[in-house]
């Protein structure tokens, strides 16, 4: 169990490092979306979009699969001299990216640096055991931060490889880039050796049934959907959204990436809020508010850019009678005229003016000519209805950065609420629920591309995270109205 009764400067200090360490290792662990898609675009290497998307998923498949196994053995062992070999192992593969010439070399090197994904179940069991259970939350949120590293590679890489290209004037420059990484790696694991302290929850040894035993219960796999939506989605956008804004909006490659890192960084930054909210008013709750406002926002971004035609309201003869006159804006009908409504807007002008709300335009149009006979109550002029969405970037952007940060505090609640019902298994549970966010990450993008090619929406992605949000909402109001009816 933990016996910390009080943060120290030693905890402020081992904090610190693992914070560091994990946002250098998450910054590695999305360089390939950056590089991958330099050295395509500028035809280093003829690949396939569909060898571009395994090489960026192949990193993120790896980081989450060795999370688990990394948790028995930090829980195990302690976090440092795991840490330090982890930070190791994951820059070898990295100096040697920058000396491949074929996918599968590339496809083998990002299965091996895929390791520093699975920083995360070293760190965050670190995070906890320095901290009093009082202050767990806000600790695990402070080094939850270190997803920004995902935002620092998106910022800052593509300029680092028109540097070290000359501008694209020598392109063999790319290779510095992995060898900069495994440097920084390196580096990190140095200061690791000199500055950290090793702690191991106490108590006897466990074996590895013991370890595993938390598999068995429903609340951890409860906790991994939760994570799967707060955590792997945010991954899966953190990469999706550059050709979202592409195709969607036509914006450049460099401001879709630009508008992605507002995304990814406030929402790496919220994990510290996450943590203290759940030390102040417990992780059950602010999770609940997190699933609450992932539907509402996801049901605003559901609605796709687009215009609708539909029947709108027609006009029918009072009596009968013979059409005398028909033009634009009156029917007249053996003296009986009838008004014809002309209300249009030019939607090209519109689209460049902000409209949050649904603009309509409605008209009507003559069925008849003149000399028709018509009977009483027949349709002589049908309406016509056009609803016009935006779907205006500006307030896309701003419900996308808000739902990052909703997503940020909800990471920090759950590994929060690992803390609490697993205090003794927090790097085995932890690094299981990792396992199950970070697939979230690796097959999300896949089941976007198949809800694009079935529907032909951009905005089917956002369906996808309603339903997952509903989902995750549901299971947690059952089993908190079954908890209620327990204690009553």
């Amino acid at each position: 169990m933990n016996t910390i009764e009080k943060a120290t400067g030693k905890s402020h200090r081992m904090l610190t490092l693992n914070t560091l360490a994990f946002t250098l290792c998450f910054a590695a662990w999305m360089m390939n979306g950056v590089l991958v898609t330099f050295l395509v675009d500028h035809s280093v290497f003829k690949w396939t979009p569909v060898q571009v998307g395994w090489l960026l998923g192949i990193p993120v498949l790896t980081g989450s699969i060795f999370r688990l196994p990394l948790g028995i053995l930090t829980d195990r062992f302690g976090s440092k001299w795991v840490f330090i070999l982890l930070l190791i192992v994951a820059a070898i593969p990295l100096f040697l990216l920058s000396y491949m010439n074929s996918f599968a070399g590339f496809a083998l090197m990002s299965f091996g640096f895929g390791l520093s994904g699975a920083s995360f179940a070293v760190g965050i069991a670190s995070a906890s055991v320095w901290y009093p259970k009082k202050q767990q939350g806000l600790a695990m949120g402070i080094f939850g931060a270190g997803n920004a590293g995902a935002a620092l590679t998106t910022l800052f890489a593509p300029t680092l490889l028109l540097h070290l290209t000359k501008d694209g004037a020598d392109m063999e420059g790319w290779r510095q880039l992995p060898q900069l990484y495994a440097a920084v790696l390196v580096g990190m694991a140095i200061l690791m050796v000199l500055f950290t302290e090793n702690r191991k929850l106490s108590g006897p040894p466990r074996t590895l049934a013991t370890l595993l035993k938390p598999m068995r219960v429903v609340r951890m796999w409860r906790f991994g959907l939760y994570y799967f939506l707060v955590f792997g989605c945010f991954v899966a956008f953190a990469q999706w959204l550059v050709p979202y804004y592409v195709n969607v909006y036509g914006t450049s490659l460099v401001t879709a990436g630009l508008f992605a890192s507002m995304f990814s960084l406030p929402a790496g930054l919220t994990r510290a809020v996450g943590g203290w909210f759940s030390d102040k008013w417990g992780a059950r709750r602010v999770i609940s508010w997190v699933l609450s406002f992932s539907v509402l926002i996801s049901l605003c971004l559901v609605v796709p850019k687009m215009m609708v035609v539909s029947p709108g309201r027609g006009i029918m003869a009072v009596k009968a009678g013979v059409v005398e006159q028909v033009n634009d804006s009156l029917v007249t009908v053996s003296g009986k005229d009838y008004p014809l409504t002309r209300i249009r807007h030019d939607f090209e002008k519109l689209d460049r003016s902000v409209i949050v709300m649904p603009t309509k335009a409605s008209w009507q149009q003559a069925m008849v000519k003149p000399g028709d006979h018509v009977e009483k109550r027949q349709l002589i002029a049908r309406g016509i209805t056009q609803i016009y969405f935006q779907a205006n970037m500006r307030v896309f952007t701003f419900l996308v950065i808000l739902i990052g940060l909703v997503w940020g505090v909800g990471m920090a609640a759950v590994y929060k609420h690992i803390s609490e019902y697993f205090p003794s298994e927090v790097g085995v549970v932890g690094g299981m629920v990792g396992v199950i966010g970070g697939l979230g990450g690796f097959f999300c993008p896949i089941l976007f591309g198949y809800l694009l090619d079935g529907t032909g929406l951009w905005t089917s992605s956002w369906l996808l995270m309603l339903a997952l949000s509903i989902v995750c909402y549901w299971w947690m109001s059952r089993v908190v109205s079954r908890m209620i009816h327990w204690n009553e």
